[in-house]
């Protein structure tokens, strides 16, 4: 039986960062109004300091918005398209998405969450090679019947 590939922790760690409305909203409006202090972003989206600060540091751990003191005061923009990396190119992927439809949040979430637990890409990587019945992608993903069915269902339930 082939060894399944090894898991990208960046890919479903990022994921999880994103599948989070608030951490969305919050993204979204660092890419339309770049450089807000923390207190800006929480007052905008009507939100407690410490859950604003946590959330965007979360982002910032994925490398999305990148923080900047001046003085007392920490600042947050999207991280820069030459900085490179998954993060940026993420973020270039994300920016007209955000700029073209009114609220994607809810879309970008169901997303992201799809990607949000290892065996879920271990699923997704099995259905991008082919179609496959119940069986098929139980030998390729070496999940059990019960296992395999939870995540379905839990994948249906995110709407991927």
């Amino acid at each position: 039986m082939p060894a399944s590939r090894p898991l990208q922790p960046t890919l479903w760690r990022t994921c999880r960062a994103l599948a989070n409305r608030t951490r969305l909203d919050m993204l979204s409006l660092l890419l339309k109004e770049p450089g807000l202090r923390v207190s800006a972003v929480a007052q905008r989206l009507d939100l407690p300091l410490p859950v604003t600060s946590q959330s965007l540091r979360a982002l910032e751990a994925r490398g999305l918005p990148i923080a900047r003191r001046s003085g007392r005061w920490v600042h947050y923009e999207p991280a820069p398209a030459q900085a490179g990396g998954p993060a940026a190119e993420l973020l270039e992927a994300l920016r007209p998405v955000f700029q073209r439809k009114a609220r994607p949040q809810e879309k970008l979430f169901k997303l992201a969450a799809a990607f949000t637990h290892p065996r879920w890409l271990e699923i997704f990587r099995a259905l991008q090679q082919q179609k496959q019945t119940f069986a098929q992608l139980k030998r390729a993903t070496r999940l059990s019947t019960w296992a395999l069915r939870r995540h379905l269902r839990k994948l249906d339930s995110v709407g991927s």
